[in-house]
């Protein structure tokens, strides 16, 4: 697999300097423009508020494993996180040093986003399913583009570039590490639902060689919410991988932007936290930058933009901004199998299939079958469901404490829940099972107090023009999954890529040329 990114020249930004382009994060929004630009030969230097995970770790590896995580698994904080909680009601959280780990579960009001943290952002952390929306749904959803152009070019470029893969059936049929997949695909048909197989990023002809013993295990070693340590084309070994060949990219870790404002002159002036390993400041930078384009993600983008125009720094950013959040619907829960129905003693942490009832007006769902990897058996099934959830959150500025919220009340789950419901109810009944209810909590059937897929907050054509461009202010562009309204009805990351590939297009060859 290629070499993590390792940009030329690697030196931090220092306090005073001027760039052509800077990219503020880098995942899937941000990795697409540096790839673009810097093809275009425009010098571009990101700015990521995590760490790069290119260097092996006290142990000997990058990343740290799930079933026993240490310092690097977790964003400054002195416990793990993971959207599992408790087995058997007892809580499974476990202490650790503040360190600026790869995962991060932001806490809001009525929910906790989870986040990658790192050069690469979410692609370090998720399950890879790299899943391409329903053609009408997303005609819905985002009407301004055309979909043609999506689906015959964008969607394409895209799942090259993130190097999609699709598992071998005849293998998937016949390996221990899927019988998981294979129990719930046939409940879910003896209940009347219909499955299909999805692509991913992870490379599954690795994988088959984990299987065989020939190389070291990584999907089949526990790994993934908090990074793989092979097997996985996350972005620092596709788009910033190539986009530091170039020679044009520069990455600046461990750096958090603040502020954003007009620069005297031209372009616009940029502030930035130095923090160290364990989340202290150690330097206040002020930059230059001729353009600036905001890929922190949905929640990053859209509380710096919010936080900027409430603050003078930006006044003239459309009121739309901030709007239009959502959590993707995502409802996660788990089935108690019979003794008869195993989900196997080993089990791959990559998602190969999904439960596929979008369709179905009263109850909109895309589950995918997600895997439980403890190294016994544990009989659980268990599923991350995906919900056609109208509900919306807005991003506010507390003027009192000088910090952007969400607001999102527990309750806007509540429909999300009633959809994965009435899929699971008939699953449960069919097979004579029940919900586990002591994953999430105490008695608690459902985790929906959490997104792994959070979107908007700065929508396309509303907060931005139809490219991403932000009015009144040339040169900031938007470019991550603040654009895409709150739920594009599947895993998200292949839309976020094919949108920032659309949109740079057109902003290189007319705002650039």
């Amino acid at each position: 697999m290629p070499a993590a990114a390792s940009a030329s020249p690697r030196r931090a930004l220092s306090d005073g300097d001027r760039v052509p382009a800077l990219v503020i994060g880098s995942g899937y929004g941000g990795a697409v423009t540096a790839l673009r630009l810097t093809q275009a030969g425009i010098p571009t230097q990101i700015v990521e508020m995590g760490r790069s995970w290119d260097a092996p770790g006290r142990d000997g590896t990058t990343f740290s494993g799930m079933l026993i995580p240490d310092y690097r698994s977790t964003w400054l904080s002195d416990q793990t996180d993971q959207p599992v909680s408790n087995i058997m009601g007892i809580g499974i959280k476990m202490p650790t040093e503040r360190y600026v780990g790869i995962l991060d579960g932001e806490r809001f009001s009525g929910i906790k986003v989870y986040q990658g943290r790192g050069v690469g952002g979410g692609s370090l952390v998720n399950g890879g399913m790299a899943v391409t929306p329903k053609r009408h749904f997303f005609e819905e959803i985002l009407p301004s583009v055309d979909s043609d152009e999506m689906y015959d070019k964008y969607f394409p470029r895209a799942n090259t570039g993130l190097g999609v893969n699709h598992i071998d059936k005849e293998w998937f049929e016949s390996t221990p590490w899927y019988q998981f997949a294979r129990s719930g695909r046939n409940s879910a048909h003896d209940s009347g639902f219909s499955t299909s197989f999805v692509p991913n990023v992870y490379d599954f002809e690795y994988m088959k060689r984990e299987a065989a013993g020939e190389v070291p295990k990584s999907a089949l070693g526990g790994e993934v919410i908090y990074g793989n340590n092979a097997g996985k084309n996350s972005l620092d070994k596709t788009y910033l991988a190539q986009a530091a060949a170039t020679g044009n990219l520069s990455i600046t870790t461990l750096h958090r932007v603040t502020k954003v404002e007009p620069a005297s002159g031209t372009g616009y002036s940029v502030t930035m936290e130095q923090i160290d390993e364990q989340g202290n400041i150690i330097a206040t930078k002020v930059v230059a930058a001729d353009r600036v384009f905001f890929a922190a993600g949905s929640v990053g983008t859209s509380k710096l933009l919010v936080s900027m125009k409430a603050q003078g720094n930006l006044p003239n950013l459309p009121s739309q901004v901030g709007e239009g959040w959502g959590n993707n619907g995502n409802i996660m829960l788990a089935r108690a199998n019979h003794m008869s129905d195993p989900t196997g003693f080993n089990q791959s942490t990559i998602p190969t299939l999904g439960i596929d009832n979008w369709d179905d007006p009263t109850a909109p769902v895309f589950a995918e079958i997600a895997p439980m990897p403890s190294g016994i058996e544990t009989f659980i099934a268990m599923y991350l469901a995906i919900t056609k959830n109208p509900e919306r959150g807005r991003f506010l500025f507390n003027p009192s404490t000088g910090k952007v919220d969400l607001s999102w009340a527990v309750s806007q789950n509540q429909p999300g829940i009633d959809m994965a419901r009435a899929v699971f109810d008939k699953i449960n009944k069919k097979e004579g099972t029940g919900y586990r209810t002591d994953l999430f909590g105490l008695h608690k059937e459902f985790g929906d107090e959490f997104t792994y897929h959070p979107l908007g907050g700065c929508l396309l054509n509303s907060a931005t023009d139809n490219f991403g461009r932000l009015p009144e202010y040339p040169g900031l562009y938007v470019v991550d999954g603040s654009l895409v309204p709150g739920n594009v009805g599947v895993n998200p990351f292949v839309t976020i890529t094919a949108l920032a590939e659309r949109n740079m297009e057109k902003i290189i060859s007319t705002d650039l040329a």
